[in-house]
């Protein structure tokens, strides 16, 4: 045998580097399968035998802890092919071809690196050379078979937690508020703190139905909520925190709660970048599921519904996605309008309209999906009117009944809360009187250790003390909610329920809300007129007819008569005192406000009519300049004599801006010109042309 391989091995392998690859496919293999490393590590003496000197073996150990089902993540197994490929390296040392690789496409690919480089590979078997037809085929099959053994393993690992799965026994991670029993059993967990904190989660969601508003609840309610360790120093530990809408989710989201046992919620996928990554699977998919298998929180059929409560509030535009969470906004109608003509969910868009936001209801299946133009856009304001209208009509008599109702609903929610701070506050009280005990407990000479006792101690008991004070503040305000008085304003609102629809504190999410419990959807038609088809939550149907709004550009158009009477001012007036005489008139302009100058100027310049200055214009009236050059005197005498009333003037703006005219029956006599001179004699005569002497 050793004949044969010094037959393989010549001086131009050994002129070259020898590189010994090692392996393991996990760390708990690292640590608790050493014999293996040891006798991959012994190869180094197998390679000095062959010939190769110490100082030219080189040992990489650096993919440790990594699998090799493929090439990613082993920075090792690349350097080793790299200097494959550049003929750095005589021999290639694994105690197994399952060392150096489970995948048929990385080994192939460093056999035919190999062959190219004439580079020898040797296993605890034998050396190999793969520019030789046997040694490769034999190699071939090696990896063939590691890559097969892979795979037998692993159907043998599934297979069997697969087979234990199916009868419900497979023992899973549980979430928080679930614990086995020594017989692996699944209960509820046994500290009460707990259990109130998991029923008042989903309590909270079954009456908002929104992750994000149980969150809200939690934090308006300084309320913590248990977590587990899971893993690292610690494990198994309960802690205490703030939580978070992710959290939510996962626990809504878990069957487990509802009683199930379930097994294969997720699946191993492969991102771009070829690592493994969970992915969800659709729960027609999974591949075990048991209903009541073990205690819960809540029913399979509450989980259900829950799942379809969470893909309704889901964001983002989809089809069938209709009644979803209220949010900010004052589009009653939100996430309940269809599109009369494609079917689809109108979304709601707002723009400003006198200082206010002002909703739009638009149908953007054809434009967001196809490049297409809006099916429809429909005023939201007329729309919201008509449906407040018949809501108040429909719901004017069960008003009372419902408002009882709710007070039941806040006073059961706050004896809920109130028990929930209870048993927090008795979890305090537990752990300050077990430092006490703890403290009492120690050797009073040993300071170093009472001194921390004694510092916990105090901690717990300030944490008692600030809880205390809380519990005292919260109670203080639930009285108020549940007053007397507060019964009384609730029950008077309640006989009228238009006051409680129109009240400035009932604000647009809960007008929403209140819709949704009785409006499954509204379909809108836009054609002449408006068609409002409602289905309410029982399956009635009712159908209303508004007219479409009028355009804002036919609101702002001032009207004929108000056009016709400033044409007739205008010959008279200037701007200013034809605003005063419309406003004596009535008139006003389409936001009910007074004209003034700059409005009339507007109107004017709007509808093309002449101002006063060019109607004087047209009529022969000329400025002062002109008139100067006119009489050839200066301008201070022409308006000298306008002020005497020689000269006839129209003013055609405020202050001193006027024209002058040209009067045909007057004749001034020649030699009155000058700056300071008298008024002239003038002379009539009956022509119709003035020469001036």
């Amino acid at each position: 045998m050793l004949t044969e391989f010094h037959q393989k091995i010549t001086n131009t392998h050994l002129e070259r580097d020898a590189l010994l690859y090692i392996r393991q496919s996990s760390l708990r293999q690292v640590f608790e399968n050493q014999e293996s490393t040891k006798r991959q590590y012994a190869l180094r003496e197998r390679a000095i035998a062959l010939g190769w000197p110490s100082e030219r073996i080189h040992v990489i150990d650096s993919d440790l802890g990594q699998s090799g089902a493929q090439s990613a993540g082993r920075d090792g197994f690349s350097h080793l092919v790299s200097e494959v490929a550049m003929g750095h390296v005589g021999i290639v040392l694994g105690l197994e071809v399952s060392r150096l690789a489970r995948n048929n496409a990385d080994w192939h690919r460093l056999l035919e690196l190999s062959a190219m480089s004439s580079t020898l590979i040797l296993d605890e078997d034998g050396v190999y050379d793969p520019t030789q037809f046997n040694d490769r085929l034999l190699l071939g099959l090696k990896g063939a078979m590691s890559e097969a053994e892979l795979h037998v393993l692993k159907a043998r690992l599934q297979g069997g937690i697969r087979n234990k799965a199916k009868r419900g026994e497979l023992e899973l991670p549980l979430p928080i508020g679930l614990v086995y029993q020594p017989d692996k059993t699944v209960v509820l967990d046994p500290d009460v703190q707990i259990q109130h904190s998991v029923r008042w989660l989903f309590e909270t969601f079954r009456h908002t139905g929104s992750a994000m508003a149980v969150l809200k609840r939690f934090k308006n309610e300084g309320l913590e909520f248990p977590v587990r360790v899971r893993r690292g120093i610690g494990k198994g530990d309960m802690h205490w925190g703030s939580l978070n809408h992710s959290r939510i989710l996962q626990i809504l989201h878990n069957p487990r709660y509802a009683g199930a046992f379930v097994y294969g919620r997720t699946r191993t996928g492969r991102n771009a970048k070829m690592q493994p990554t969970p992915l969800k699977v659709a729960q027609e998919n999974w591949q075990v599921l048991i209903p009541e298998a073990h205690a819960g929180y809540i029913t399979w059929e509450e989980f259900g519904h829950n799942q379809l409560t969470l893909r309704r509030n889901a964001g983002g535009f989809g089809n069938g996605r209709r009644g979803s969470v209220p949010r900010e906004g004052a589009g009653l109608l939100q996430g309940r309008i269809l599109c009369g003509f494609c079917g689809a969910r109108m979304r709601v868009r707002y723009q400003k309209v006198g200082g206010e936001m002002e909703p739009y209801y638009q149908c953007a299946e054809a434009s967001v999906r196809h490049a297409g133009t809006l099916c429809q856009s429909v005023r939201g304001s007329h729309i919201d009117k008509a449906i407040e209208a018949l809501l108040l009509e429909l719901v004017a008599t069960p008003a009372l009944e419902a408002a009882l109702a709710v007070q039941q609903e806040i006073t059961n929610r706050i004896s809920e809360a109130d028990t929930l701070r209870q048993t927090r506050l008795e979890r305090a009280r537990y752990e300050a009187e077990l430092s006490r005990r703890r403290f009492f407990a120690v050797d009073p000479s040993n300071r170093l250790v009472a001194d921390t006792l004694e510092a916990d101690w105090n901690e717990q008991l300030r944490q008692l003390d600030d809880l205390q004070q809380e519990q005292n503040r919260q109670r203080d305000a639930d009285k108020n909610l549940l007053s007397e008085e507060a019964r009384s304003a609730v029950l008077k609102l309640a006989k009228d329920f238009s006051c409680v629809w129109s009240d400035e504190r009932t604000t647009s999410i809960e007008r929403k809300r209140m819709v949704a419990l009785l409006i499954e959807d509204v379909t809108l038609l836009k054609q002449v007129t408006i068609d409002i088809h409602v289905r309410f939550r029982g399956g009635q149907t009712q159908s209303l007819n508004v007219p479409c709004p009028v355009p804002i550009a036919r609101i702002r158009k001032v009207s004929k008569t108000v056009v016709d009477a400033l044409d007739e001012l205008l010959d008279t007036h200037n701007d200013a005192q034809a605003a005063e005489q419309l406003n004596k008139l009535g008139h006003r302009n389409w936001k009910g406000e007074k004209f003034t100058g700059k409005r009339v100027s507007f109107v004017r310049s709007t509808y093309n009519l002449n101002s006063r200055y060019a109607r004087l214009r047209d009529r022969g009236f000329i400025n002062a300049t002109e008139m100067s050059k006119h009489l050839g005197i200066s301008q201070t005498t022409v308006y000298e004599w306008a002020g005497d009333g020689l000269l006839q003037r129209e003013a055609w703006a405020s202050g001193t801006k006027c024209l002058f005219a040209t009067q045909p029956g007057m004749i001034i006599k020649k030699g009155c010109g000058g700056r300071g001179a008298k008024p002239p004699e003038v002379s009539t005569v009956p022509s119709s042309k003035q020469e001036i002497v």
